[in-house]
């Protein structure tokens, strides 16, 4: 038998209002799959599928119980990596739109990029960047040096 590949295929996000959470990231762009789930939300992000799915239900889903089941930092952040800073700037002004706080403006940083941060709804936190040293293939995978 041969060893399991380490792939990242798809992260789930608790969230208190699915219907929300739905149209919110629809705003953004995503491409809402698998439509026949019902009490999930499944999104096409590039080579990686996202979900949104009731936090309780995550929870329950996990047998994991917490008197504080979102913290306000929890010290993730998932990525979207843009092809240019304008496209950092564009998709940061959409999430505001569509109800995301910023905490963080798009700004010049410190590694030659140009980044900022929203968080959902649920404060789930999201960097939007541009990294000249990590560029986007055609497909819109990211292409890591060696």
């Amino acid at each position: 038998m041969s060893e399991p590949e380490a792939i990242l295929s798809l992260v789930t996000l608790g969230v208190s209002d699915l219907e929300r959470s739905i149209a919110f990231y629809e705003s953004l762009g995503f491409c809402r799959k698998a439509r026949a789930a019902k009490g999930v939300g499944f999104f096409q992000a590039g080579a990686c599928v996202f979900a949104v799915f009731p936090l309780q239900d995550l929870a329950k889903d996990a047998d994991v119980t917490g008197s504080n089941p979102t913290p306000e930092f929890r010290g993730v952040a998932l990525a979207w990596n843009c092809r240019s800073e304008a496209e950092v700037d564009t998709v940061v002004a959409r999430a505001r739109g569509a109800g995301a706080a910023v905490p963080k403006p798009p700004q010049k940083t410190f590694w030659g990029g140009y980044a900022g941060y929203f968080a959902d709804p649920d404060g789930h936190l999201w960097e939007v960047a541009h990294n000249p040293g990590f560029p986007l293939s055609d497909d819109g995978r990211l292409q890591l040096p060696d």
